[in-house]
């Protein structure tokens, strides 16, 4: 029995005449009575009364074409879910981000991408850098925004594109008396304490906080370790330390926070786009296809952040100042 069996049924049912179904599904009239002998034989019923003046269902051929008629509407649907899937319009997406993402750009892809994929379940994952390259590894991610360059065994297995970069911005509480300098030198906070995040976690951009430091003639003198961004500057704001951070933080527009440029200006940090080498998921290329190329460049001005796109991207214009 196959799906072509049941439409020669079906139009049969229907036009309860052999030439007239057998124009219908565009066939000659010979082979069409053939197949639904070959069907009647393979079910061992007669679904069909002949007589020399009509032709009428059995109790049988109504009880099969009922079913039949079911049976095609559900091979269309599997045919069209395997369609959309194929596309990536259907499925689930896990996601991973760094705290600082959640900032200026994942939000905006991320109502871009539901607003074009409703078929697509999206599962969203705050985790450090170093975390989500192992985890697209072994394939419990399918894509990350993490700061690159990543190391150990992922580097191997993962592709990574920037889509974004910002400058890096002191945070102290806002009553700290070196919070009134704009620009702020990295040397004014050789005597701080440091809020910092663990460097397995991140060594990217733990190295180049560490080398703006060094640059100024000291080592951060760490007083406090936490792995999430907003984590560290909360800490901050409760007077623990100081901390370096992406610009993209300063929208948070913290009230008990000041953040501040740094003189020399730092170099800017990237955001990345990572995902496992040669991955046919088509999900995955959907949501890499909404990300900024050229990237995002996030600035700050008069203590707050503001971004706009350098180039012709699908992310254009400023942003909005909303977290």
């Amino acid at each position: 029995m196959n799906l072509r069996q049941l439409r020669y049924a079906i139009a049969l049912a229907e036009e309860l005449n052999f030439s007239r179904a057998a124009l219908r599904e565009g066939v000659r009239q010979p082979p069409f009575s053939q197949q639904i002998g070959k069907l009647e034989e393979e079910l061992g019923v007669r679904l069909f009364e002949r007589t020399t003046r009509q032709i009428r269902l059995t109790p049988a051929g109504e009880a099969f074409v009922a079913e039949a008629r079911a049976s095609l509407a559900h091979a269309a649907l599997a045919a069209e879910s395997a369609r959309r899937a194929g596309r990536g319009e259907a499925g689930r997406l896990v996601i991973g981000f760094v705290g600082s993402a959640t900032t200026f750009l994942l939000p905006k892809v991320l109502r871009r991408f539901r607003t074009r994929y409703p078929g697509v379940q999206v599962e969203l994952r705050e985790l450090p850098t170093a975390q989500q390259a192992e985890e697209l590894r072994q394939g419990l991610l399918d894509v990350g925004l993490l700061h690159a360059p990543i190391a150990g065994l992922a580097t191997e297995a993962l592709t990574t594109r920037t889509v974004a970069r910002e400058l890096l911005l002191a945070a102290l509480p806002a009553g700290h008396r070196q919070a009134a300098r704009t620009p702020l030198p990295m040397s004014a906070l050789a005597t701080e304490p440091f809020v910092m995040f663990p460097r397995r976690y991140g060594p990217a951009l733990h190295d180049q906080i560490t080398a703006l430091a060094r640059a100024a003639g000291f080592e951060p003198r760490i007083v406090q370790e936490a792995v999430q961004m907003q984590t560290i500057v909360g800490l901050v704001a409760a007077g623990i330390g100081v901390s370096v951070v992406p610009a993209s933080l300063a929208r948070l527009r913290r009230a008990d926070v000041a953040f501040r440029p740094l003189s020399p200006a730092a170099r800017a940090v990237t955001l990345d786009v990572a995902w496992r080498t040669g991955d046919p998921n088509p999900m995955v290329h959907n949501f890499r296809s909404l990300l900024p190329n050229p990237p995002v460049q996030a600035s700050t001005r008069s203590g707050t952040c503001t971004s706009r796109v350098l180039g012709t991207s699908g992310l254009t214009g400023p942003e909005p100042h909303d977290a």
